[in-house]
């Protein structure tokens, strides 16, 4: 099997309201976020690629017009945990390229969530 992998980066505030009053991140703050989409293939195509990496522009065009300092509140119909995020980078990914495998979401350094089917 044959991976490829391609880091995206924004910056935007959330809020986890359902979460109880003294929980920190029930409180108004923002991230730094790492995005990594994966794709994979058992063969290579033509060109000897899983998939060009400049098709994933595409990614960065959507998380900068669409993420990228805007209030993850405001923009997902989910609570904008890290998991609902991979998971909606992760649907919006597969529906253009086949070969999207997992995507990971860091806000922190040292914390990652992955969605993979």
């Amino acid at each position: 099997m044959f991976r490829i992998r391609k880091e995206f980066h924004f910056s935007a505030s959330h809020q986890l309201s359902h979460l109880p009053p003294d929980h920190q991140c029930a409180r108004l703050h923002g991230h730094n976020y790492v995005v990594v989409v994966e794709l994979s293939a058992k063969t290579l195509n033509t060109d000897g690629f899983v998939r060009d990496y400049h098709d994933l522009k595409a990614l960065k065009t959507y998380i900068d017009d669409e993420f990228d300092h805007r209030h993850l509140n405001d923009v997902l119909r989910v609570p904008s945990t890290a998991e609902n995020m991979a998971k909606h980078f992760f649907d919006w990914s597969a529906a253009r390229w086949p070969e999207t495998s997992a995507v990971l979401v860091s806000e922190t350094p040292k914390t990652w969530a992955e969605y993979r089917p």
